[in-house]
């Protein structure tokens, strides 16, 4: 153990690959080169002395499955050391993240700021279930001016929830000034990380408290698991733990397993996402069909200093607007042959989305249009197939456009 706490230790000076591959629980007496799979819904104590000392918090170790499991722990674990966080807490769905993120910290009478440009399933907590507890929001746009946020801050703002960048404008948003207004006030500054992922910023050193994830998107990587985690400060990841402990939206330890054996590949996969992302985009930008593509790394990005500034590449997602409209986009999706239609992202193949029809379409025409979904607008999460082969069914799709 004395040698396992000591690599512990070490490996968090290692580069972000070697603590990926490199950081797992400590062998068993079976001394398994890559790290088992523990399926149990429970576990055993010693004695009636440690099942006292592990539910009064007094020692630390695995008691039920919905409170804690070595499979899910090493995820979490992992992550924190990726992040730079303290501590974390894994949930069944990304959304399941987010909620288990927002209500530990909130009370009827709170006030929440949010960028305009969020997650649609998160609009909705936002507007549609957090006001049952009389928990008010505002909203801001994603390029809006310090004394903008200043002016829309209250006596009881406690929380600021944004996404950088954003889904699916790829709206990327100052984490350092966002950082320094949220101690300035003494609110709470949540990012959502899920595009970026740890290995293209960390937000934690621009001073978040708490950066969340879906799992589910680049975390896995292959479109096989549904999964979400926060991480972050250690006393206000206590409050999120107490939380899943009690409400039960813990995350399967085959699905955690799954997503620490896919960190391994995290870096390579961001940088092959990453580099034929702008290559695409590029080759958007030359097609009369296409009004506008949006990608961070492009030059033609209204955050594209801020973009180099904060990230280590733009990542694997971009959007672009079809100049027909939402005709123009029902052709193109329906003349694909090798990209996928399908309302994910992050997966080793490409995906194609409609986000006005699917992702946001719980969102009123106003609220859409106010973040940059267009009717033409279509999301690409660019998978790892080779370019050319992309570029093809791409051509193809945008000349059924019209």
């Amino acid at each position: 153990m004395e040698s396992f706490e000591k690599y512990k230790k070490d490996i968090k000076n290692k580069g972000f690959a070697t603590r990926a591959i490199r950081w797992q629980l400590p062998r068993t007496e079976h001394q398994e080169h890559s790290v088992p799979l523990y399926l149990t819904s429970s576990f055993v104590f010693e004695d009636a002395e440690e099942a006292r000392s592990l539910f009064a918090d007094e020692k630390q170790g695995s008691i039920y499955s919905r409170f804690s499991n070595p499979s899910v722990d090493e995820f979490i674990q992992k992550m924190c050391l990726l992040e730079e966080a303290d501590d974390g807490v894994a949930f069944a769905s990304g959304m399941a993240a987010v909620f288990g993120s927002l209500i530990p910290f909130l009370s009827a009478g709170d006030h929440v700021l949010a960028c305009r440009a969020i997650f649609g399933s998160t609009h909705q907590i936002l507007n549609r279930i957090l006001p049952r507890w009389q928990i008010s929001h505002t909203y801001l746009d994603a390029r809006a001016r310090p004394e903008e946020w200043e002016a829309a801050r209250r006596p009881q703002t406690r929380l600021i929830i944004v996404e950088t960048p954003s889904n699916p404008g790829l709206d990327v948003l100052d984490l350092e000034w966002l950082g320094r207004f949220a101690r300035e006030h003494g609110i709470l500054l949540l990012v959502d990380n899920c595009f970026a992922t740890p290995y293209l910023q960390q937000p934690v050193r621009s001073g978040a408290h708490l950066v969340l994830h879906s799992a589910t998107k680049f975390i896995d990587g292959q479109g096989r698991a549904v999964g979400g985690i926060v991480v972050g400060d250690r006393d206000l990841i206590k409050e999120v733990r107490f939380f899943a402990r009690h409400s039960g939206p813990s995350l399967s330890p085959f699905h955690a397993w799954l997503f620490s054996k896919s960190l391994e590949t995290l870096a390579l996969r961001m940088e092959r996402h990453s580099t034929s992302a702008l290559e695409l985009a590029r080759f958007l930008e030359t097609q009369p069909a296409v009004e506008r593509v949006i990608y961070p790394f492009l030059d033609s990005h209204p955050d594209f200093a801020l973009a180099k500034k904060q990230m280590k590449m733009g990542g694997g997602v971009l959007s672009f607007i079809l100049r027909g409209g939402l005709e123009s986009g029902k052709r193109f999706l329906g003349a694909q042959e090798m990209l996928s239609h399908t309302a994910n992202l992050g997966d080793t193949r490409t995906i194609v989305t409609h986000p006005a029809s699917t992702t946001h379409s719980r969102l009123t025409e106003e609220e859409r249009l106010a973040v940059g979904i267009l009717p033409g607008l279509i999301r690409v999460s660019v998978g790892l197939e080779d370019l050319p082969d992309l570029i093809e069914d791409l051509t193809r799709c945008i000349a059924a456009a019209g």
